[in-house]
């Protein structure tokens, strides 16, 4: 079961790090990722799981709270235009009010950065 964990992180350099760190020595894989910062000092960072229970005690392990834990669809579809479009309508054809979504394709990682040139150094 695809499940979404929900944290509220401290928007810190190294709030993100910490996270993959405590998932990876659980041996917890993320198969899906999105965070955004709300202001206010908080980042919401969903993070999907296959096996919930192993990150779920890694997390609260380390001191992170999990403020939500949600079942969720993962559907596999065609990397090409309009396809979100495609899936989007026949939900809101049936009347489908989305509360999440994010892409989790490939294992292809986006990041936004408040100085893109220093991150792009330090991958390189």
């Amino acid at each position: 079961m695809a499940t979404d964990l929900t944290l509220y992180l401290d928007d810190q350099p190294g709030e993100l790090a910490r996270v993959g760190d405590v998932l990876g020595k659980a041996g917890a894989n993320i198969v899906g990722l999105c965070a955004v910062t709300t202001g206010g000092g908080q980042a919401e960072v969903h993070i999907l799981v296959q096996d919930a229970t192993s990150a779920f005690e890694a997390l609260q392990n380390a001191g992170i709270k999990i403020a939500a834990e949600q079942e969720v669809i993962v559907l596999d579809v065609e990397d090409r235009p309009g396809a979100l479009g495609e899936v989007a309508h026949r939900l809101g054809a049936a009347k489908i009010n989305l509360t999440t979504a994010y892409l989790a394709t490939n294992t292809r990682l986006v990041f936004a950065a408040d100085n893109l040139a220093e991150a792009k150094a330090a991958l390189s």
